[in-house]
This record gives C-alpha cells, sequence and structure tokens, in this order.
C-alpha cells in the first residue's frame, strides 16, 4: 500500500494526539501569523520557539497542498521540489505531493544557485516549494525556474517571483483527493551526495518508501509511547524514514534545530524523547562535553531514553564502548543504506547484537546481501569485495542516465559501490568505499580502519584518511587529524602511537586540521583530496 495511508489511519484513529514538534531552543517565536494559525495564545509569544500539530490536522494540511496542486494543473507523475530547512510544515507537504499523485523532490538544502538550477532541469521540475532562506539563491535564476514551473514560497512576505503557500492552501479543500496511488507508482527522486560531481537523480516507487517505513518500524520495534528526536535534515532519505517508524507506529516525533549537546540532551529530557538518531560527530561532542564536566548526565530526566542508534557512515566501535559507559542501559544499533535503497537498514546491527559493534549488522527487513569480486562473483567469506543488496527497496533507476543505472543495478541487485567482509556468524563489516581504497605499493589499504585506530587516540576528536600521489608507491596514506577542544598534539605523539600498526598502513604525512562533513555526518573526502591532493602537490613543486 502507499505510505499515505498510514498518515490517513493515524487522522482517522488518532485525530487529537500531536504527531509532530518543532523546536528552535535559540529562536523566540514572535510572528502573530505562525503563533496564532498553530492555535497559540498571546503568552507564548516569547517563548522559545515550538509548534506542535496533532494527526488530523497533519492529514488536512497534507490534503489541502494535494488539492491546491491539482487545482493549478499538477498531474499524476509531475514532480515537485521541496527546498526548505526542517519546520513544520515540511512533511506536510511531502505527503500533500504523495497523495496529489506527483514524485516528490527533495532539494539538499547546501545547493547553491546552480546546482538547484541544475537539480530542477535533470529531474524536469513542475514545482518547487521553497523557504525564506532560499530567496537569495532562487532569485538569482528566478527567470529560468519560473519558466513553465510553479514557485510557491512558504513563510512571510513572499518574493515577487513566487506564490505565497498561505494564500494558495487558505481556500482549498481539507477533504482526500480522488487520486488512486498504487505501490507501482512513481513516488520520490532522491539526489546521491553528489561526490563525483553534480548528484544523479534517483527515482524509487511508492513500493519503496513504503518498505523503508515498515522496516524502520519492525528494526526499532517503534511503539505509540515512543517519542523520537530527529535533527538530521528531512530532505535526507535517512532522516526521514527513520522518523517513518513514528508514522507506521501512530507515535510523536520532535523536529529540532540544534545539534548542541546540551540542546540534543535538554530536548530529549523536557520532551520525554525515548528513540533518538544521532550522526557520529554529535554523539562525539556529547561525550566529550560529558567529559569536560560541561554536561551533567544527572541533571537531565534520561530515564525514558532506551535507544540511541547511528548511522550515515562508519562508526567506531571505541565511541560506542564510550557511549555504553555514560549510558549502560540504553540499546543500540547502526544502521546502514544509501539513497538508491530508501535509505537506512537494508543492512542493519541489530539491538539484540551489541556484541558484534563495528559490523553494520545482518541484512535488513525482506533485503538479502552478498559479496563480490571485480567479476561479480561471490567470494568466500572472509574475503574483501564490494557489497551487493537486493530487496523491495531498490531504486528504480538513476532518472535520465541510463549508463549510470546499468552499472548501478544488476540483476535486480544494486551495486553499492562499498568494499565489505562476511565474518563467520553471517555479519557484514564496512570496510571502506570502492573509491576511498588506497593501493600503496601494490597493497589495497582502508581508510575506515585507520581512522577508527586514530579515534581511539585519547587526544583526537576526528580523522580522516586519504591516499595522496607519491611517485615510488603510486598513492601514500595521509591523516587529517582533528584535535579535541582545548587540547595540543605533536606529529611526533601520532607517529609513536600508530607504531601498532603494521608498517604499510601506517600514515606518511599527518595534517592537522578540521574534518569537514556534510549535512548527514559523512566526511568528505573528496574535498579533502582537492584540498591536499595533486593539484596541491604540484603547486608546492612549481613553488620549490
Amino acid at each position: 500500500m502507499p505510505v499515505t495511508e498510514f498518515l490517513e489511519r493515524n487522522a482517522r484513529l488518532y485525530p487529537d494526539e500531536v504527531a509532530l514538534v518543532e523546536l528552535n531552543p535559540d529562536e523566540k517565536d514572535t510572528q502573530r501569523t505562525t503563533w496564532k494559525e498553530y492555535g497559540l495564545i498571546e503568552s507564548d509569544r516569547f517563548k522559545p520557539y515550538r509548534r506542535q500539530i496533532t494527526w488530523n490536522i497533519f492529514d488536512e494540511k497534507a490534503n489541502r497542498f494535494a488539492n491546491l496542486l491539482i487545482g493549478r494543473g499538477i498531474q499524476k507523475g509531475d514532480k515537485v521540489a521541496i527546498l526548505m530547512y526542517n519546520c513544520l510544515e515540511w512533511l506536510p507537504i511531502y505527503f500533500g505531493v504523495l497523495k496529489s499523485g506527483a514524485i516528490a523532490v527533495p532539494f539538499n538544502f547546501r545547493y547553491d544557485a546552480e546546482e538547484i538550477l541544475y537539480c530542477a532541469e535533470l529531474a524536469e521540475v513542475d514545482v518547487i516549494v521553497f523557504g525564506s532562506a532560499f530567496i537569495g539563491r532562487l532569485e538569482i535564476n528566478a527567470e529560468r525556474l519560473s519558466k513553465g514551473r510553479l514557485l510557491i514560497y512558504v513563510g512571510d512576505s513572499c518574493p515577487s517571483f513566487a506564490e505565497s503557500y498561505r494564500e494558495l492552501a487558505a481556500d482549498c479543500s481539507s477533504q482526500r483527493p480522488n487520486v488512486e496511488i498504487t505501490e507501482e507508482d512513481f513516488g520520490a527522486i532522491y539526489f546521491s551526495s553528489g561526490t563525483t560531481g553534480f548528484p544523479k537523480a534517483i527515482l524509487h516507487k511508492h513500493q519503496s518508501l513504503t518498505q523503508a517505513a515498515e522496516m524502520e518500524q519492525k528494526h526499532h520495534g517503534t511503539s505509540r509511547e515512543d517519542t523520537f528526536l530527529c535533527i538530521p535534515p528531512l530532505y535526507h532519505t535517512g532522516a526521514k524514514f527513520h522518523w517513518m517508524g513514528s508514522l507506521v507506529a501512530g507515535s510523536r516525533a520532535v523536529l529540532l534545530k540544534g545539534t548542541k549537546p546540551e540542546t540534543i540532551l535538554s530536548t530529549v529530557s523536557r520532551e520525554h524523547c525515548t528513540i533518538v538518531w544521532l550522526l557520529v560527530p554529535w554523539a562525539q561532542d556529547i561525550l566529550d562535553a560529558l567529559d569536560r564536566g560541561e554536561l551533567k548526565r544527572e541533571e537531565y530526566e534520561l530515564g525514558q531514553w532506551r535507544l540511541m542508534h547511528i548511522g550515515a557512515q562508519p562508526v567506531p566501535p571505541s565511541l560506542i564502548r564510550r557511549w555504553r559507559e555514560y549510558f549502560p542501559r540504553h540499546d543500540y544499533d547502526t544502521n546502514y543504506g544509501l539513497s538508491e535503497s530508501t535509505g537506512p537498514g537494508c543492512v542493519h546491527l541489530g539491538i539484540e547484537n551489541i556484541h558484534k559493534v563495528g559490523a553494520i549488522g545482518v541484512p535488513g527487513y525482506r533485503w538479502e546481501c552478498k559479496i563480490v569480486d571485480e567479476g561479480g562473483q561471490e567470494v568466500k567469506q572472509g574475503e574483501v569485495g564490494e557489497l551487493c543488496v537486493k530487496g523491495p527497496g531498490v531504486m528504480t533507476c538513476y532518472y535520465r542516465d541510463e549508463d549510470a543505472t546499468a552499472e548501478t543495478i544488476r540483476d535486480g541487485w544494486l551495486y553499492t559501490g562499498d568494499m565489505a567482509r562476511r565474518d563467520e556468524d553471517g555479519f557484514y563489516f564496512l570496510v571502506d568505499r570502492k573509491k576511498d581504497v588506497i593501493v600503496s605499493g601494490g597493497e589495497n589499504i582502508y581508510p575506515v580502519q585507520i581512522e577508527d585506530f586514530l579515534r581511539r587516540f585519547d587526544k583526537i576528536k576526528d580523522a580522516a584518511v586519504i591516499g595522496l600521489p607519491d611517485k615510488r608507491l603510486g598513492e601514500k596514506t595521509a591523516a587529517v587529524i582533528e584535535i579535541k577542544d582545548g587540547m595540543s598534539c605533536s606529529k611526533e605523539e601520532i607517529e609513536e602511537f600508530c607504531m601498532a600498526l603494521p608498517r604499510y598502513k601506517r600514515p606518511k604525512e599527518i595534517i592537522f586540521n578540521e574534518i569537514p562533513r556534510n549535512a548527514t555526518g559523512k566526511i568528505e573526502k573528496p574535498r579533502l583530496r582537492k584540498m591536499y591532493g595533486a593539484d596541491c602537490l604540484v603547486e608546492k613543486e612549481n613553488m620549490a
């Protein structure tokens, strides 16, 4: 069934129960149009920004937006882009797109003006819904973007090149539109991270969305009593489909703006959150703040917090061991996935497998996995090869890119581009991205293994290992090291610590700098390679 049916069921069974809370502790709500619309009273105006909607209001807002689109000529299969920060309007708009029969196309809020134009044209977008933070970026190409497209603005003071969401939706029916949707209809286009240039458009059917939602609820046992804390951006499959476990369960979720350790723990405490999905840097920041005594666990109400899970990148086992020291009663899970597999969970550790921390886990609900060599043949247990996954969440294709689709999907298997191995118990361990493997003197070196080792050093906050050109070895390993706040460290200390590694794995170059990560917490290795790679070395040689 389409994932929209869960929303309609919740509106029918739990109409007056809170579905979503939007919270920004660092902002005051002074907008009359905002607090009044959401049923707040005058005394609420200058409290920290907090809004909420019930399941019934959520469904009505989705219906209004669906009817708005239909009234403006949007038909089944048309594409509607969403370019907004996390807010209370985001998900009702997303579900409104789905209910209209159109295809939802979330945009990364980090896109610049040219990337927005590129993705709009690649996905053949018919409508762009955007928030106030993006006026300037759309205005640059407003003439081209508005040609044949409807631009809808969410916020106050609508720019001249767009139409107001609030005004357009006000007069639209809140009844379910008369549009038949099946699992075989196309539901969404997501974009790849764009680590090899401009992003690819990833097309999914409604079946993928429903699969991801049901899988999340099963993996984490999300119940009606749970409250999920969502911090990452909703444009990303990870955040949205982790939230959809709450959709399936009919339970409450909090959309938090802010990643400071104190903000996260305060929100868990005040909103009684039970499930929290963190990215590695945020979990690391919480632990560091606890270590320094800046946060005191006993000052927060955390007894209801039952599950912390992490995804979007390899998770250092050392981080989870530290986490369990502070939060020994927490269940823990890690989830592996990619936008081509409708986000996280095609491989997952499982809360019952804490003894296997370090593994990405076993095949998720209704998924299959295998590891293959360069010729596509399965490798022996324990050998490293490319991880492939197969299941009802695999993308239909890269939209308008037949060659890339044929390279990635073969006989129904999605070739992930990640190098992995499987142990004797059937657990999969991520070794590295295929494109990130360093070949030095004929040896394959997997940066993730070295990064995990480096993070065990008590002065290191974060580490990234990349390959740099080397005339003798082809490539040499370079470690970019980010030191913990308030500490100092020398290259000699790092080199001494690395003596425990085999000689060929020891970094040949140590660089102290911050580690750039994208909005989903992944290390931006292409950016690091550009900063310290061939161009940089050539420039140095010329200067010498």
